[in-house]
């Protein structure tokens, strides 16, 4: 399979890439702004797969309006379908909402919406008919409708929401494209990025164990799913 993972620098997006690349049939695409750190995941994949295929793209998703065509031949350059998408990139800022600047709320909403929306605008031309693809949004049980809100993190959590509604919009608009979307809201993860927005906090989940998750529904899912926002979370509500 042909696979792309945003945000594959660390947490639950370094574990997917990782996963994947136990299998020799896939090729995988792994994007980050870090490129020593996706260098070293290649690097990481090799040892344990000799026969992997990852294939490191450096590149900063805030910048996806202005160098989104540079980023898609580049891809484009690599595969001419994709399998599987894997929009796991995201940007977590712990801060009162009164006190968040223009600067901040700016790349919360690019990084966590409309970067992904654009991505997804850019390389329909490699998903779909003939053969089907399947996009994965990774959202957050804070946009997640019904469940606990915390302070602090409104804007990110509204940017999860929005993506997980675009996820309901795009399996309708492109329903004849064989292009599946699905959303998951996940709960909290021991990853790098809630340890910085909420210091001393030990959730639930490993990062490992997350990333087993999403490998599977992001091969699976599509049989059993399109259009839906699914909370993947062991707390309630």
């Amino acid at each position: 399979m042909n696979i792309i993972i945003t945000g594959a620098s660390r947490g639950i997006g370094r574990g997917v890439a990782s996963i994947f690349s136990e299998n020799t049939d896939n090729k995988i695409i792994i994007i980050s702004r870090n490129k020593a750190k996706l260098e070293e995941l290649q690097r990481v994949c090799f040892e344990k797969n000799q026969d992997s295929t990852v294939i490191p793209i450096p590149f900063d998703l805030e910048a996806i309006y202005e160098k989104g065509k540079e980023l898609i031949e580049r891809i484009a350059a690599h595969m001419d379908h994709i399998d599987i998408l894997i929009n796991n990139a995201g940007f977590i800022k712990n801060v009162p909402f009164e006190q968040t600047t223009k600067e901040d709320a700016r790349k919360i909403v690019i990084v966590n919406f409309l970067a992904p929306a654009h991505l997804i605008k850019l390389l329909l031309p490699l998903m779909g008919t003939p053969r089907s693809s399947h996009v994965v949004n990774i959202s957050s049980m804070g946009g997640f409708q019904g469940s606990a809100k915390y302070s602090g993190i409104s804007y990110y959590s509204a940017s999860k929401a929005a993506i997980a509604n675009l996820t309901e919009c795009l399996a309708v608009e492109l329903s004849e494209k064989l292009i599946s979307f699905n959303c998951l809201a996940l709960g909290a993860v021991q990853t790098e990025m809630l340890e910085e927005a909420f210091p001393g906090y030990i959730a639930p989940l490993s990062t490992h164990h997350m990333a087993e998750f999403v490998v599977d529904f992001a091969i699976k899912g599509n049989k059993y799913f399109n259009g839906k926002i699914i909370p993947v979370s062991t707390s309630t509500p």
